[in-house]
C-alpha cells in the first residue's frame, strides 16, 4: 500500500507539542495498522533547524522551498511565531503553492493565520485558539471565524483549536483515511478520547476563565453549580442573591459576558457532558440530575452547544 505523504510546516517559535501531537498520532497509526500508512516529514524554511516556542531545537527533514507534490496532507503548525510566519512571503507563498498540490490542507491553533494570509480561508468557516480568534477575525475579514469548535472542516481545508486539539483533528483524519477501528486503537494507545466532536466547545467548566472578581457573581455561580436540579430562573437567582433581576443580569453581563439564563444553560449542558462521558446513567436520569427535566430538553441544549446530540457524544467518548 502506498504511503500517504504528510508535510508539517514548522518555523521559529512554532509550538512543539502541536507538532508532536501530529507526528505521534500518525506514527501510532503506522504501528497499529496492517501496513505503514503515513510518511510524515517536517519542513522548515531553508531546511534549517527551528527553535520552538519551548526553546527546544527541532531538526527538519525537508526544505520548504524544495517540497513538491502531490501531497496527501499539508499541515501548518501554530505557536507564538505564527504571526511572523504569516508575515513571511516565503512561508506564505510556499504554503499557498503546496496547498494546490495537496488533497487536504490543515492548520493547528494559530497556524490558521498562515492559511488565512495565503488566502486559503477566504469565504470559509475556520477556527483557531479561542484567545486569538478575535484578532484573526479583525485581521482577515473574509474568513468566517468561529472561536468555539475544537476543529472545523470546510471543504478540503481543516482548522483546529489550540495545541492538543491537534490530536482530535489528526484522529479524525486517521478515521477518515483508514476507518474507525484503527482510529480507536490509536486513541487508546495515546490515552485520549476518540474523538471529541469537532463542534465541541473549546472552553468548558473544567478549564473556564478564572472566577469573577465580583463576590456576588461568584457566590451566585457557586450556588448554580451546587443546585443544578433546582429552580435557577433569573427571578429565583435574584432572590437568592438579594438583588433585583435587572441588577443581577447587569452584573452577569459585565463579569461573565452573558445573561444568568444563558450561563445556567451552559453549566447544565457541560455537567451533562461530564456525566455522559463518565457514567452509564440513562439519558433521562442525566437530564433530571442536571436540571433539564426531560431528555428532549437536554438534547436540544446539547445540540445548540456542541453541534451533536448527547447520544452521539456518549458513543464517541465511550469509544475512546
Amino acid at each position: 500500500m502506498d504511503r500517504r505523504r504528510v508535510v508539517v510546516v514548522a518555523y521559529d517559535a512554532a509550538e512543539l507539542l502541536e507538532i508532536a501531537s501530529i507526528t505521534s498520532t500518525l506514527e501510532s497509526a503506522n504501528w497499529h495498522g496492517a501496513a505503514p500508512y503515513y510518511e510524515y516529514r517536517v519542513a522548515t524554511p531553508g531546511g534549517h533547524p527551528v527553535t520552538t516556542a519551548t526553546a527546544l531545537t527541532l531538526d527538519a527533514q525537508l526544505t520548504l522551498e524544495r517540497v513538491t507534490g502531490p501531497l496527501d496532507t499539508l499541515v501548518v503548525a501554530g505557536g507564538i511565531g505564527a504571526e511572523n510566519a504569516a508575515a513571511s512571503p516565503l512561508i506564505v507563498g510556499h504554503v499557498r503553492r503546496l496547498a494546490r498540490e495537496s488533497r487536504r490542507v490543515a492548520s493547528v491553533c494559530t497556524g490558521a493565520f498562515v492559511l488565512a494570509a495565503a488566502g486559503l480561508l477566504d469565504g470559509r468557516r475556520a477556527t483557531t485558539h479561542w484567545g486569538f480568534a478575535q484578532t484573526m477575525a479583525d485581521r482577515y475579514p473574509d474568513v468566517v471565524v468561529d472561536p468555539d469548535p475544537i476543529f472545523v472542516r470546510d471543504g478540503n481545508v481543516a482548522t483546529s483549536a489550540g495545541i492538543t486539539a491537534a490530536l482530535d483533528l489528526i484522529l479524525a483524519f486517521v478515521a477518515e483515511d483508514n476507518g474507525d477501528e484503527l482510529a480507536r486503537t490509536v486513541a487508546r494507545n495515546l490515552v485520549t478520547y476518540l474523538q471529541r466532536p469537532g463542534d465541541q466547545a473549546q472552553m468548558s467548566m473544567f478549564v473556564e476563565a478564572p472566577s469573577p472578581a465580583n463576590s456576588l457573581v461568584k457566590r451566585t455561580i457557586d450556588y448554580i453549580s451546587a443546585h443544578l436540579r433546582d429552580d435557577l430562573s433569573t427571578a429565583a437567582l435574584a432572590v437568592e442573591a438579594g438583588v433585583s433581576e435587572r441588577h443581577l443580569t447587569r452584573l452577569f453581563l459585565k463579569h461573565l459576558g452573558q445573561t444568568p439564563g444563558r450561563y445556567v444553560r451552559q453549566v447544565r449542558t457541560e455537567a451533562a457532558a461530564h456525566l455522559l462521558a463518565s457514567t452509564s446513567l440513562p439519558m433521562a436520569a442525566v437530564a433530571v440530575r442536571c436540571g433539564f427535566g426531560t431528555a428532549e430538553t437536554l438534547r436540544q441544549a446539547f445540540i445548540d452547544r456542541y453541534g451533536v446530540p448527547p447520544s452521539h457524544y456518549r458513543l464517541t467518548q465511550a469509544a475512546g
